[in-house]
């Protein structure tokens, strides 16, 4: 297994995305990307930890591959706003790679000027590509939060949406398309 660290906005939708693809054994939201050692929500919301709202994907290398998992996850989130997607703003939200070795990192390069070259987004990326040096696990109420509060507004407003573009998207790459 390998893992990979993202972050693109609130961790809520990136964790509902990747819980269905194949290859992905685990997803765990957190913070990381700061410099206070095991923050906690509040602290992270407070915008003086340096933290971002992040997942960390535990994934089979021989089933998704880590490229793979990057060109998902800029079509999770807008790369090309910083500190902000959507309606949440702040540096917790901004959209971050945090690698866990050089070949991580050569692969985001990589797949950062496949994005940028392509045009998708019509604006220059923004994504911060750094090391990994800390993953602090977000609090259990985090873990899974899509799932365990679908009718929530914030679930139906704004994940909902994102899940249901990204199960059409990589219907083939999902393990349980619809769930």
């Amino acid at each position: 297994m390998e893992h990979a660290t993202l972050g693109g906005g609130c961790f809520w939708c990136l964790d509902a995305a990747y819980r269905d693809v194949n290859g992905v054994s685990e997803v765990v939201s957190g913070y990381a990307g700061g410099h206070v050692a095991n923050p906690t929500y509040e602290q992270v919301c407070g915008k003086k930890t340096g933290h971002a709202e992040v997942v960390r994907i535990a994934f089979d290398p021989a089933v998704v591959s880590y490229a793979d998992l990057l060109r998902m996850f800029f079509t999770l989130h807008d790369p090309t706003t910083k500190d902000r997607q959507g309606a949440d703003v702040g540096p917790q939200y901004r959209s971050i790679i945090l690698t866990e070795s050089p070949e991580q990192e050569a692969t985001a390069r990589e797949v950062m000027a496949e994005i940028d070259q392509a045009g998708i987004w019509g604006g220059k990326l923004v994504t911060e590509l750094e090391p990994l040096k800390e993953f602090w696990s977000a609090e259990p109420e985090h873990q899974d939060y899509f799932n365990r509060n679908p009718w929530s507004g914030y679930c139906r407003a704004v994940i909902a949406p994102k899940v249901s573009k990204f199960r059409k998207s990589f219907a083939s790459r999902l393990s349980r398309v619809g769930a």
